[in-house]
């Protein structure tokens, strides 16, 4: 990566010039500096105490990535939305876990993006931005490198990554639109399940009726927190299970996995920082489910 030093800029350090104007976190410095990375100022070799001039132009080699073991390249078709040089965006399908687990040690899409990698002379690991869980299906935000993994994972914990879901929901909601504000805790019960909780952490989800049928809606839904099946445990709370969710009550009679699905994700780009917008259509399985019931 390149950037080229103006005029307002002279003067200023290397750091503080990487810091504070380029955003590079100091834990992603430190990595270059101690990694084995470079800081170069017009192909020089130099140190964070450089003293920056105008038409200076500062390029990062990033230090080499290494793999998780357990990121085993396997065969696994990925659906591409879109990709550049530092992102992903891909439709990730239902029924696949997003990175190897205990219950899930392949087999995920981190392996297939991994055969990627590696079909494509792609000299990274995967950084996740956006998970969803294994049977939530839609967008997904990748980052190829630490760096622009950095800036996103920033951007995110102020609230600059967002995403839209649309859901099915058991019953009538009697309201177009609301938002549901009670907090998310651990199941001291369960080392899977989430639960509401005054003891909890808090959590906000805002909804919008996009189709109410005589038993169920389609829910158009956007997050301002990010518990763990917030979504999820926030309509069940409130006697609204998602259908397909027999984990916090929904039914299976139609579909097996919970109706939820990310059709929408905006964000910045950690380069170009240009606004990025996605939109893709309610998941095939889903739409058939939608359209047994009507």
């Amino acid at each position: 990566m390149k950037w080229d030093v103006t005029k307002q800029h002279e003067g200023l350090l290397l750091r503080d010039y990487l810091l504070k104007v380029i955003g590079i976190s100091r834990r992603m410095l430190t990595a270059i500096k101690f990694d084995e990375g470079k800081l170069l100022v017009n192909n020089m070799e130099v140190n964070v105490r450089y003293r920056l001039m105008a038409r200076d132009q500062i390029k990062i080699i990033l230090p080499q990535e290494t793999r998780s073991k357990l990121l085993v390249a396997e065969n696994i078709s990925i659906d591409i939305v879109y990709e550049d040089e530092h992102i992903i965006v891909i439709n990730k399908p239902p029924f696949i876990a997003t990175i190897p687990s205990r219950d899930h040690p392949s087999h995920t899409l981190a392996n297939g993006i991994i055969n990627y990698y590696d079909n494509h002379n792609i000299p990274y690991t995967v950084h996740i931005v956006t998970r969803l869980d294994r049977d939530t299906s839609g967008l997904m935000l990748i980052a190829k490198h630490r760096y622009s993994h950095s800036i996103l994972f920033h951007d995110q914990q102020e609230h600059n990554v967002n995403r839209g879901y649309l859901a099915m929901v058991s019953g009538n909601l009697h309201n177009e639109r609301g938002t549901i504000t009670d907090p998310i805790a651990r199941d001291p019960e369960s080392i899977i399940t989430r639960r509401v909780s005054q003891h909890g952490k808090r959590a906000i989800t805002h909804y919008q009726v996009r189709e109410q049928l005589d038993a169920l809606a389609l829910l158009e839904i956007h997050l301002e927190t990010g518990r763990t099946h917030q979504i999820r445990v926030h309509f069940s709370s409130i006697g609204h299970p998602l259908i397909g969710d027999d984990l916090y009550g929904g039914s299976m009679e139609t579909i097996q996995r919970q109706a939820l699905h990310c059709h929408q994700l905006s964000f910045d780009h950690p380069i170009k920082k240009e606004r990025m917008q996605f939109e893709i259509p309610l998941a095939k399985d889903l739409k058939q489910a939608w359209e047994a019931y009507k």
